[in-house]
């Protein structure tokens, strides 16, 4: 049975009149499949993920040439981007950008390894 946050997703993302959209939908699956045991839900006006009480990351579908996902990090943990993935210096979160399907192709791996290594980080929160 689909959670009020999925079928809450899933009626946002029917509804999405966004040129990225298929990429959206990609990275939507990136992101479940490499931590099924996220949550999604609206947030924001797009698709977001938490475990437990934190929230891992939110789309910012604002921009029409990109698309940006921001990663939360809990009490200013941090986790280490080995690829250069992640933007931003800032204290509780970083960004990634997207603009086509090739670049969520390209970045598939690195983004499965940083949700991976989040909620590895915020399962031992105690």
């Amino acid at each position: 049975m689909a959670s009020k946050g999925d079928v809450q997703v899933e009626a946002l993302m029917a509804a999405l009149d966004h040129p990225l959209k298929p990429e959206i939908e990609a990275l939507r699956t990136t992101i479940k499949s490499a931590a099924p045991e996220l949550g999604e839900r609206v947030k924001w006006n797009a698709p977001s993920y938490y475990l437990g009480p934190h929230d891992m990351a939110a789309f910012n579908l604002r921009q029409s040439s990109f698309v940006q996902l921001v990663l939360v990090f809990p009490g200013g943990l941090m986790i280490e981007d080995r690829r250069g993935l992640l933007e931003g210096d800032y204290k509780d979160r970083r960004l990634l950008r997207f603009d086509s399907m090739a670049g969520v192709e390209h970045k598939r791996p690195a983004l499965q390894a940083v949700v991976r290594q989040w909620v590895a980080l915020v399962s031992a929160l105690p």
